[in-house]
């Protein structure tokens, strides 16, 4: 990746750390269903979305150097993606992990550069129920452990069952500020437990 590719990309990502200025990076659109305050939790209905995946087998920079190369014009069209937010990782200590941006909703699939590298992988994902807890500071493994014990516990006691993988979702740039920070454990739940959740309340 060259200077300009990276100085717009350094552009691009500040944004998102600074929701104040008039640029904003598209984040996947949700509908809010239910949300607590202690912990931090929300549940969402996401619309459906395209990923761009790799994986991490050589580890997290690996993964993201693969994923920014195709959008900033490593591919067939030679064409630029905008960057959105967050960038989704496999949680900590997974097997087989991967990586993620999520694509601009303007495109489909049959609209998509073909990756010159052939480690960028798409994945189409319809529309789906999920628990979400939100934590600012940096995403140790040892903090994504902890949060992610807390989101288990919450689920147990409202009875809502998950239905898939959990992923953690950051927002910010490394350089961005630890209080400033917003990340993410994002889980698929039983769309039946989400409605039934939503109706009580």
């Amino acid at each position: 990746m060259n200077l300009i590719k990276i100085a717009q990309f350094v552009l691009l990502t500040l944004a998102a750390a600074l929701p104040l200025t008039a640029t904003a990076i598209e984040e996947p659109a949700y509908d809010l269903v239910e949300a607590w305050d202690e912990p931090d939790v929300e549940i969402r209905h996401y619309e459906p979305r395209i990923l761009a995946m790799t994986e991490m087998a050589a580890g997290e920079n690996t993964g993201f150097r693969v994923l920014a190369g195709y959008i900033f014009g490593g591919n067939g069209s030679k064409q630029e993606i905008a960057m959105t937010a967050p960038v989704q990782r496999s949680m900590p200590g997974v097997s087989n992990s991967e990586m993620a941006f999520v694509l601009p909703a303007e495109y489909s699939m049959a609209e998509l550069p073909v990756p010159d590298d052939d480690r960028v992988k798409f994945r189409q994902e319809p529309a789906y129920h999920a628990a979400v807890i939100r934590f600012n500071g940096r995403a140790t493994d040892s903090r994504v452990d902890e949060q992610w014990a807390l989101l288990t516990r919450f689920l147990d006691a409202q009875q809502i069952q998950t239905s898939g993988r959990p992923t953690l979702n950051q927002y910010n740039p490394p350089w961005t500020l630890p209080f400033m920070r917003r990340n993410e454990i994002i889980v698929p739940i039983q769309l039946a437990a989400a409605a039934d959740d939503a109706a009580a309340h």
